[in-house]
């Protein structure tokens, strides 16, 4: 199946909304699906429905009482958690069917032979913590497909990238104590939710396996691809991991109304194409990504789009990039391999 991605939807995840004028808006998903139904893209898709997350599934991930307060709350009908985060009667299930929207993604990866998996969800995950969902976030989707690929197919080295404009801090908590996940991240700093900067890394067994790049506004192609090229690529060859997961977030393109981070559809491909030699390499190939942020609607769908096509159409390369990355992306890249090269975590 490798000449196809998988794509995971169900209408539910038009039906979740988290109130008028909110920007996480069943239109985001609206318009990607309309783009994937375009003739350039349709041949190279496979759509399938999620299965729904079981209760003790999430609660690998969250407590008792979260998945409570969010199923009571929508059972209530219209609800806001903070500022940020709300629902109605549609949201706990759309939550619930976004987390096993992963599960049904690697079914297919493991079990039916595909090399790529878009988990095309509502609500987003990766701002969701153990015990608190925020950021537009009710569960974390990305966390817990790391915890399917532990529980269901006995993976032990799993590597997530979070390209969302946003930090993923729940993802990172989920997995700060261990090495079995390695997480990376590029990012706006210093932007919501407030951490994500470079001096992260994790502690006890997961010390070294948390890696943040806090980029500034303005921040484009040439510093995130210098990022995934310099610093993700030498260290992940170094971990081997046996499955890579994407926390897949379009705000981190140009002209997004909740931030300042321009890269563009170049940037995107390229960043897919450093993941795809990466499981190449390591993975048999295989790459799950899963929708988070992105709300400028072009940006969605022809983000989307490049992603797709990239992992289809484009021959397996592997170029080296050159590029020019900014006096600020230098200093940070200093900064980062001084840390590591000081620990002693990673050779890069």
């Amino acid at each position: 199946m490798g000449n196809k991605v998988a794509v995971i939807f169900d209408e539910i995840f038009l039906k979740h909304d988290p109130g008028s004028f909110h920007p996480e808006r069943p239109e985001r998903v609206k318009v990607i699906l309309e783009r994937l139904n375009k003739e350039d893209l349709r041949p190279l898709i496979q759509i399938f429905p999620p299965e729904k997350a079981e209760k003790e599934e999430i609660l690998w991930n969250h407590t008792e009482s979260l998945y409570n307060f969010i199923k009571t709350s929508a059972e209530k009908g219209t609800f806001q958690i903070d500022a940020d985060t709300g629902g109605n009667e549609y949201s706990f299930e759309a939550a619930c069917y976004a987390v096993g929207a992963q599960k049904t993604g690697l079914k297919l990866i493991f079990e039916e032979g595909f090399d790529y998996v878009f988990a095309l969800v509502r609500p987003p995950g990766h701002h969701a913590e153990r015990d608190r969902a925020m950021g537009f976030c009710l569960f974390n989707n990305i966390a817990l497909a790391a915890y399917y690929a532990r529980n269901y197919y006995g993976i032990k080295r799993i590597l997530i990238v979070d390209f969302d404009l946003h930090h993923g801090n729940g993802t990172q908590k989920s997995f700060y104590h261990t090495d079995e996940v390695l997480f990376f991240s590029t990012h706006q700093y210093p932007y919501y939710p407030g951490t994500g900067n470079y001096d992260e890394i994790g502690t006890g067994y997961g010390r070294g396996y948390t890696i943040n790049v806090p980029l500034k506004h303005g921040c484009g192609d040439d510093d995130f691809i210098f990022f995934y090229q310099n610093l993700l690529k030498p260290i992940a060859f170094q971990y081997k991991p046996q499955l890579i997961l994407v926390s897949a977030g379009f705000d981190c393109m140009l002209d997004d109304p909740l931030g300042d981070l321009e890269v563009s559809c170049k940037g995107i491909a390229i960043i897919t194409e450093i993941l795809r030699e990466i499981a190449y390499n390591f993975c048999n190939g295989k790459i799950l990504f899963s929708l988070e942020g992105g709300y400028n609607l072009k940006n969605l769908s022809e983000g989307t789009a490049t992603l797709i096509k990239t992992l289809i159409e484009e021959k397996k390369r592997f170029l080296h990039y050159e590029v020019s990355p900014s006096s600020y992306a230098l200093e940070l890249f200093r900064k980062i391999k001084d840390l590591f090269a000081f620990k002693g975590f990673w050779e890069i």
